[in-house]
């Protein structure tokens, strides 16, 4: 009886066809060597499996890494310091991997082996951390350092009803209690809410010492916090209350009114911001402002430093100080030390903060505090001798 010839195949009997491995299949696959499936999915048809050039197939896979390694490239093309950021693990390569922009060589769905050339391909995209963002979930840990908060107050922005998980792993801790079901929330939730919670002191918050009351512990979950005014609407979108009138009147998309009155209307907020969102009135946060510094020394030596998450506070009294504050790496904070408590002094060359133009501070800088937050940061603050805020406030001001 003759034998029946097979039509068609999926990924495991593509690559025995070829007598290549299976994870050089799906490389061929995923780079574009061979077609997409194109007999169902994950189904290929005999003709496409039969002009495929098993050498090719073959020569075309170089070792693949794990998901671990992978997981250390990525963090690393993130660059240092990591600031409200938590570093890539393997799990996350595994959401990258279901959600197309790796292709899996083998290992378990969770943790995969990926190819190292499209591991260093995604590395060096721009928009990395908008993906890391868009496709992998955040376990409570990495929320709290996403939002650069401590865990405590995390937890408290759950029990408000902020955010809601997204998904849940099960995670073994052995002799720590055995199998807990731990949730995972969206990054671009977490990394949105100083954005749509305007009216939270989100400065305080990150600033809070280890030990102290959070700001947000006074407050309890109501529904009053999911109804917002057009004037905090306003906030969300850095405009004026009358922009957002004129949105309502011009977008007939724009959410319906759910009570308040005519004057005062109430929005629901997850429709406004979904609104926002979808119009790019706002838009997901990447990593947390940042201010840049010159800082002149003795000889005339310079040095560049990088605050995050700056504050630039102005004296109103010209016999007062500016301070500006700001998250900073403990080597940068020891230099700064160093250099600004010389007997000759330092001054700040040029200063770069949001919402100014650079600007030149005459005066000796020096620094006045330094401490370390409840989430691990540090805080620097540094002052000089009153005179910027004519000059900032022609042009804006970060805070």
């Amino acid at each position: 009886m003759a034998r029946s010839v097979r039509e068609s195949y999926d990924e495991s009997q593509a690559a025995g066809r070829l007598r290549v491995p299976l994870a050089a299949w799906r490389w061929a696959v995923g780079s574009g060597l061979v077609p997409p499936a194109d007999a169902g999915p994950g189904v290929w048809s005999r003709a496409v499996v039969e002009a495929a050039d098993p050498e090719q197939v073959r020569a075309a896979l170089r070792g693949p890494i794990g998901a671990g390694v992978a997981a250390d490239r990525l963090t690393e093309a993130l660059g240092e310091p990591l600031r409200c950021r938590p570093r890539v693990t393997a799990a996350a390569v595994g959401h990258l991997a279901r959600a197309g922009l790796l292709v899996r060589l083998g290992g378990d769905t969770e943790f995969p082996d990926v190819h190292p050339d499209q591991v260093n391909t995604l590395a060096r995209r721009r928009d990395l951390p908008v993906l890391l963002d868009r496709h992998v979930p955040l376990g409570p840990d990495q929320a709290a350092r996403r939002l650069g908060v401590r865990r405590t107050d995390w937890d408290q922005v759950v029990r408000l009803g902020w955010v809601s998980p997204v998904g849940s792993v099960e995670i073994d801790y052995k002799r720590h209690g055995g199998v807990t079901t731990v949730p995972l929330y969206s990054a671009e939730d977490v990394a949105l809410l100083p954005v749509v919670r305007p009216s939270v002191d989100w400065r305080a918050v990150y600033a809070a010492r280890a030990g102290s009351r959070s700001p947000l512990a006074a407050l309890d979950a109501s529904p009053v916090w999911e109804r917002v005014l057009l004037a905090e609407v306003a906030r969300m979108a850095r405009v004026g209350r009358a922009a957002v009138v004129n949105w309502r009147r011009r977008h007939t998309d724009f959410p319906a009114q759910v009570g308040g009155t005519d004057v005062h209307p109430q929005f629901d907020r997850s429709a406004v911001v979904a609104w926002l969102l979808a119009h790019d009135k706002i838009e997901v946060p990447v990593a947390m402002p940042a201010a840049s510094l010159v800082v002149v020394g003795a000889g005339r030596r310079t040095s560049r430093f990088r605050l995050d998450g700056p504050w630039l506070d102005l004296a109103d009294d010209a016999e007062g100080v500016d301070e500006l504050s700001g998250w900073s790496t403990d080597e940068d904070a020891d230099e700064l030390a160093a250099l600004t408590s010389g007997e000759s002094g330092a001054s700040v060359g040029r200063l770069t903060a949001p919402g100014t133009v650079p600007l030149t501070v005459s005066g000796q800088v020096r620094v006045i505090e330094r401490f370390r937050s409840g989430s691990g940061g540090l805080r620097v603050t540094l002052a000089w001798p009153a005179g910027l805020r004519d000059t900032a406030s022609r042009h804006g001001r970060s805070g």
